[in-house]
């Protein structure tokens, strides 16, 4: 079960300075000395500049962006496996930066676990010693290790792998073990790098599938590298967008489809059917307070694809939408939805909105 007292993770002011001495540069990137001008003059890189994400415990925090924006180093940051330049790294409110050895070695075993993009299997051990190899190294008895470790095997589909080797098994196959084995610690921080980057896209949409119907049970408190946006969209309840080592924008899937901080983020979303991301709430007419709900009612949180079916048997009419406890917040309309699809979106999704209307 997930640690209902975790807190979190607060990552404050990090920077990251490849090079033989970082530290001495950290006043001129503070100061606003370029990556390009750090490298040229100096022969250093700025791997992370002044990164600050506030992650809640249960959430899933997706970093993106493209090849070299600093979204792995950022994630390795969280268990230490790369050391800060400057910054804090807080996790249930301990810094990790100021670990020692031994309370690293615990962290890493006790309070992190990691997904890994190449799956990382010991070739030489079949799945079920694989699966319970974090439990081994935590000195968990085997018999209890070996019953953990067949709960998380069945959890992910593999029933009746457990005695196959790695080279057995398909791509989508060995990283359901490494997730597995991942969930087998218990650890209440799961992180993952760009871990259904190397799968297939039917085996990687079935993979973000079988971990959103985890997530629901565990409430693990994830971090997500993918450098895909869709994938982004549909797993994080944050998503912070990276390039160059800095934050460019971070908020939920809407803030990024419906407000861009800038071109750069603009032609990441540009391709994005909206009316699969943005909900009815953001497209409603708010009621006053105190108004109460009168026939056909939709759920605040229902995204516009799924509204437009709903009401695609009243074009011309309006339903109230409820928010937490059913409470009355607005009202919207087919045409308010379809009209939202079409303006967002121009071609495809105004062929979407006239398919549902045909339906």
């Amino acid at each position: 079960m997930a640690n209902d007292h975790f807190g979190g993770i607060k990552i404050r002011n990090l920077y990251k300075i490849f090079g033989s001495n970082g530290a001495a540069y950290i006043d001129a990137v503070q100061n606003g000395m370029s990556k390009a001008e750090l490298n040229n003059q100096h022969g250093h890189v700025l791997g992370l500049r002044d990164i600050n994400i506030e992650i809640p415990s249960g959430c899933i925090q997706v970093i993106m962006g493209l090849s070299g924006s600093g979204k792995s180093t950022l994630i390795r940051h969280i268990n230490r496996l790369i050391d800060p330049t400057a910054g804090e790294v807080l996790v249930d409110g301990i810094d990790v930066v100021k670990m020692n050895q031994d309370e690293l070695r615990q962290f890493r075993r006790h309070q992190t676990a990691m997904v890994f993009q190449k799956f990382a299997l010991l070739p030489h051990r079949k799945v079920l010693d694989n699966t319970m190899f974090g439990l081994e190294v935590q000195g968990v008895d085997r018999s209890k290790a070996t019953e953990i470790a067949m709960r998380w095997i069945e959890r992910v589909g593999l029933k009746g792998f457990e005695n196959k080797y790695p080279n057995q098994l398909s791509g989508g196959m060995q990283q359901r073990v490494g997730l597995a084995r991942a969930l087998s610690n218990d650890a209440p921080v799961l992180l993952m790098d760009e871990a259904y980057s190397a799968l297939d896209p039917l085996i990687r949409t079935d993979m973000q599938t079988v971990l959103l119907d985890i997530q629901k049970e565990i409430k693990k408190t994830i971090v997500f590298i993918t450098h895909d946006l869709d994938e982004a969209l549909r797993l994080g309840d944050q998503i912070a967008i990276l390039r160059d080592g800095e934050v460019i924008q971070q908020g939920t899937s809407q803030d990024i489809v419906l407000r861009p901080a800038d071109d750069y983020v603009a032609n990441f979303v540009k391709e994005v059917n909206r009316g699969r991301v943005v909900q009815v709430s953001a497209v409603m007419v708010p009621l006053k307070a105190g108004s109460a709900a009168s026939g056909i009612t939709i759920p605040a949180e229902t995204t516009i694809e799924e509204g437009l079916r709903t009401l695609a048997s009243l074009p011309d009419g309006e339903v109230t939408v409820v928010g937490a406890a059913s409470q009355p917040v607005g009202t919207v309309s087919f045409r308010q939805l379809a009209n939202a699809m079409v303006n967002s979106h121009p071609n495809e999704v105004r062929e979407n909105a006239i398919k549902l209307v045909r339906q």
